[in-house]
């Protein structure tokens, strides 16, 4: 019986894809087969060695050590696209609500409260609130991902000018695109032609503070910044500064903390891109189908930190080797002494290596596949 761990709440339609026969979802335990989780930190958890999987409900993954679980033969899932709908729709809140003020006039009108003559109060405060309308501006959007392309083709249904940065654009992103969106690996261009700009960016060591002076310092006088990919994308400090010299008009962040409360023209939402009943259930449902399709037949769909690799499951013993490095010639000459080799694959992505063998009879010692040089962990199914 495999042993899933949920350190989060997972919806039902997730845990239902774990049958029942072969899998027990429990909130605590030491050994599991697997992790199921959505926003848990798992920096400081000791990695059993029973481990084969972990599966992010979400399409973010900073709060899962990566590289602590690739060397360890543990490969980590998430659910890119599922959530991408939810968050499309909140962006579009935030392009309105950058420009209208409309927040702050709600917060306004809520503080009316107990006083006589508001309708009177209202008609003379309302013109604090103006704002322009975002029919013929220009949105940048930094990012031609799952819900970069929604948002992009969104504002374009609503008669927005898009300029979509993206250096590697794939074929099968660019043909979702509405062909109104103008696509540049140019970042400085984009930025330069854009009202407002829209992140949806992944947090990498990379991209970390990317929006800082410099970058500020190559946007249009008043641009409107949002921000639902991850708050360390901006640096606080900056983004500061910038508020206050006119160059950003208004920030909305999804994702707020101390730094930015209380600051006049910071929209803080308390990261709701994907709370929505249908987004929870889309993550849910990926994740779990993700992982249980690893751990039943070895197959790696979505994996954040191992190569993607499929093999047909046909019932036959199939040996999975997790290593550093693609080492292909002394895996198969190491299985084949196992018994005739009937199937393989195997792929490399950024050093980590992944191989699929299945075989013409049983295995019951491995022990010489894990001694091939840069193995980090093999399993017979």
């Amino acid at each position: 019986m495999h042993k899933i761990l949920a350190l989060n709440k997972i919806a039902a339609i997730g845990t239902d894809q774990l049958p029942a026969d072969k899998f027990t979802v429990v909130s605590e335990e030491a050994n599991p087969t697997g992790i199921m989780l959505r926003s848990a930190d798992m920096h400081s958890m000791e990695l059993s060695p029973t481990l084969l999987g972990v599966a992010r409900a979400g399409a973010g993954v900073n709060n899962i050590p990566l590289d602590k679980c690739a060397d360890q033969g543990i490969v980590v899932f998430n659910t890119p696209g599922a959530n991408a709908n939810a968050v499309k729709e909140l962006c579009i809140f935030g392009l309105l609500a950058a420009s209208r003020k409309v927040v702050q006039g709600i917060n306004w009108v809520q503080g009316l409260a107990g006083q006589e003559g508001v309708a009177k109060t209202v008609e003379k405060g309302k013109s604090d609130f103006v704002g322009p309308e975002i029919t013929g501006k220009t949105l940048g959007i930094v990012g031609l991902g799952a819900i970069g392309i929604l948002v992009a083709n969104a504002a374009v249904a609503l008669g927005m000018k898009v300029v979509g940065y993206h250096p590697r654009l794939s074929v099968a992103n660019a043909l979702t695109m509405d062909p109104r969106i103008e696509a540049t690996d140019d970042l400085e261009y984009m930025l330069s032609v854009s009202d407002y700009v829209s992140l949806h960016q992944p947090l990498k060591p990379e991209t970390k503070h990317m929006f800082n002076d410099e970058l500020f310092a190559k946007c249009k006088d008043g641009v409107r910044l949002l921000n639902f990919a991850r708050a360390e994308l901006v640096c606080t400090n900056s983004l500061k500064k910038a508020i206050v010299s006119g160059k950003i008009a208004s920030y909305v962040i999804d994702f707020p903390d101390e730094n930015v409360l209380g600051i006049d023209n910071i929209i803080t939402i308390p990261h709701l891109g994907a709370s929505t009943p249908e987004s929870e259930d889309n993550c849910a449902y990926m994740a779990a189908v993700q992982l249980r399709d690893y751990i039943l037949t070895g197959n790696i769909v979505n994996s954040v930190n191992y190569p993607d690799c499929q093999l047909n499951y046909t019932g036959k013993t199939r040996i999975c080797v997790l290593s550093k490095d693609a080492c292909v010639d002394q895996l198969t000459k190491a299985v084949s002494a196992l018994g005739k080799i009937m199937g393989m694959v195997a792929k490399e992505h950024k050093g980590y290596a992944y191989a699929i063998f299945d075989i013409d009879g049983s295995v019951a010692d491995i022990s010489s596949i894990e001694k091939v040089d840069k193995v980090v962990k093999v399993r017979v199914i």
